[in-house]
């Protein structure tokens, strides 16, 4: 049964920023109801939530227990010292999950934008005297708000993987989670910028959504790849979320080193294994690049 959502109109939202004088404030308020919509959105549709859930928990739980019936990631038992345990595939599985999680729901966030010019709506927000610039801010940060609390639903699962999560953890990998969303709802609205249908959107991104999670090593660990293999996965952007969720995951089990170096944590470009802070920078660089290529796309429309 479809979901009535009340979402604040173009009428509304113009009358709300008649009384405001400058256009600071004018644009400030703009991405705050743009933002603000987008989130009711999301939290008023209660099928999304659910149903957006599905592909993750099959990766996890399907995909996940297959593997880790039959194979390790730190090599066999008899290579472990005495005592030693396994890494269970499905706890090093988690953090691609939430990146798979984040990178979907970010990429399907900017799809709302072809939905709104199909229907009028965007054509009426963009001859109201608002900034456009701030138009793509207000989406950007909805997308990513929407994508990071959706990656945080899935962490009630996490302590059914062998996970145990802490306040601390719960609030770092939030954060990363919002960079790395941000940084890919801004990707998506470039795209959604020069599309003209529903039906042209979801064919690139599905054309760009499945090779950017498979080479962002979510499922394996980005070491002993073949040249070719590491080279497409260093040049993937989500690469960089993806490796600072599972070094937060994993490091806070306390597993013993020798686990921890056989994962190959940490991208390493030029025989240079890049830290944890390097990488967020490359994706808030990468976010950066997006929502100011985003906003100028934006401009030149007509």
């Amino acid at each position: 049964m479809a979901t009535t959502v009340a979402t604040p109109q173009p009428a509304q939202i113009e009358q709300a920023l008649t009384p405001i004088n400058g256009p600071f404030r004018r644009n400030l308020n703009t991405i705050v109801i743009i933002w603000y919509r987008e989130v009711l959105r999301f939290v008023r549709d209660w099928i999304r939530i659910i149903t957006s859930l599905a592909q993750p928990l099959m990766f996890l739980f399907i995909f996940g227990s297959g593997l880790s019936s039959s194979l390790n990631v730190v090599g066999s038992q008899a290579n472990l010292p005495p005592g030693a345990t396994t890494l269970d595939f499905r706890t090093f599985l988690f953090p691609g999950v939430l990146s798979m999680t984040v990178l979907f729901t970010s990429i399907f966030s900017a799809i709302s934008i072809v939905w709104d010019r199909e229907f009028g709506f965007l054509r009426e927000m963009l001859v109201a005297p608002i900034s456009r610039t701030s138009l793509v801010l207000g989406k950007a940060l909805g997308g990513s708000t929407i994508a990071m609390l959706q990656g945080t639903i899935m962490l009630i699962f996490a302590p059914l993987v062998g996970v145990n999560l802490s306040v601390g953890l719960v609030v770092k990998l939030m954060l990363e989670m919002l960079l790395l969303a941000f940084s890919l709802t801004s990707l998506g609205i470039v795209i959604a910028s020069r599309m003209k249908s529903m039906e042209g959107f979801q064919m690139i991104m599905q054309f760009f959504l499945m090779p950017m999670f498979f080479l962002s090593g979510a499922l394996f660990p980005l070491r002993n790849l073949p040249d070719w293999l590491a080279f497409l996965t260093k040049i993937n952007p989500v690469t960089y979320g993806v490796d600072p969720l599972r070094q937060a995951v994993l490091r806070a089990l306390n597993l013993p080193q020798f686990v921890l170096d056989a994962l190959g944590l940490g991208v390493k470009v030029f025989d240079t294994t890049l830290s944890t802070p390097v990488e967020l920078a490359i994706v808030a660089a990468l976010g950066l690049i997006f929502i100011v290529w985003g906003a100028v796309a934006f401009n030149k429309q007509d």
